[in-house]
């Protein structure tokens, strides 16, 4: 008795009678597009694809688009790429999702995806050498057109297959590249040159014990060369003792900052290899008592969005992250749309030294 009763409750609440058979209302197709418009379905076609080639009046072109909208008509993505043989998507490859470098960057290559009418996936690899080979075995499966990869591990040589399976690449580095002869391009802000001048600054600010605070990977040795440059200039010597390799997080900067004020020397100013670093250095500064800049400086690099946010705001070396993005993706679609058959190009991007409170 209590089976059926509970049974029944059920049956009460359900919206329709399970005996029933289900309606479920058809996807609207191109085909019917063209009957409401009045039109062929290759006119459709035609509008929808934006086709340059074909010459259509303004009223056609409106019936059409209003057609569209009132069936609620979504073109089929996977008969769009089996007719075009794309899949008009590009994949973008970096190391550090929550690193807050690479939101603008992601913004600036989503911004000319979007004028490109491609969808953009994003794979992070947390900068280790496996994730990077997992992800380029995945674009290999053939489900992006193009990628675009910061990659701390992987070689040009390496690339070369994704070249042979016509998916272009555009490489975002460290330091220059020279151009080769297969179709692999890149766009770089010069490190070693960015961060001389970053030391250069604090050098001539009248520092003379500049601790350094670097990455083992990635853009971590560039940067470490141009601090070495900076004193080779001015005739110092680096007193190997000041610098620190740890990682590009701020608990990476706060553990290498107290390294140095635990070691033999003091420094009068830290240039760390990214703000990331910088931020925590601030935070071992300040919890041991030191004031910024009066007692030791602090200079980041990356201008990151929250460098100027920071107490004192951070004195870093910037890089444009959108317009490294945008500059990347446009090249690449350059590719994919057939604009450039030339070999390899490199494409240096500035940098700026931005002044705050901290140096």
């Amino acid at each position: 008795m209590l089976f059926i009763r509970i049974n029944q409750s059920i049956r009460l609440l359900l919206p329709f009678r399970m005996d029933r058979p289900i309606s479920i209302k058809r996807r609207p197709t191109q085909a019917d597009v063209a009957r409401i418009a009045g039109v062929s379905q290759a006119m459709v076609s035609y509008v929808l694809n934006d086709n340059p080639d074909v010459s259509i009046s303004a009223e056609t072109r409106q019936r059409i688009l209003d057609s569209v909208a009132s069936l609620g008509y979504v073109p089929n993505a996977s008969a769009r790429s089996l007719r075009t043989n794309r899949t008009y998507t590009i994949a973008s490859i970096i190391p550090d999702v929550t690193n807050p470098f690479y939101p603008a960057l992601e913004r600036g290559i989503q911004d000319v995806a979007d004028q490109h009418d491609y969808d953009l996936i994003i794979y992070n690899t947390d900068g280790l050498p496996q994730r990077e080979e997992k992800c380029l075995r995945s674009v290999q499966q053939g489900r992006v057109d193009g990628i675009i990869g910061v990659f701390f591990h992987t070689s040009a040589r390496a690339l070369i297959s994704l070249l042979d399976r016509n998916i272009a690449v555009v490489r975002l580095e460290a330091s220059p590249k020279q151009a080769g002869e297969r179709p692999l391009d890149n766009v770089y802000v010069d490190n070693i040159k960015a961060a001389k001048a970053g030391v250069l600054y604090l050098l001539q600010k009248g520092y003379k014990r500049i601790g350094m605070l670097t990455g083992g990977i990635g853009p971590g040795q560039p940067r470490l060369f141009g601090y070495r440059e900076a004193h080779a200039e001015l005739g110092q010597e680096v007193d190997e003792r000041l610098v620190f390799e740890t990682d590009f997080t701020e608990a990476g900067g706060q553990t290498g900052m107290q390294a140095l004020l635990g070691g033999e020397i003091m420094p009068d100013a830290v240039f760390a290899a990214n703000d990331m670093m910088a931020m925590g250095a601030l935070v071992a500064l300040r919890g041991a008592g030191f004031r910024v800049p009066e007692d030791i400086a602090v200079m980041g690099f990356d201008n990151i969005p929250t460098a100027k946010l920071v107490s004192p705001p951070l004195t870093t070396v910037g890089q444009s992250q959108n317009r490294m993005g945008r500059r990347a993706a446009e090249m690449l679609f350059e590719r994919l749309n057939g604009a450039s058959a030339l070999p390899g190009r490199c494409d240096e991007l500035p940098f700026e030294i931005i002044v705050r409170g901290s140096a």
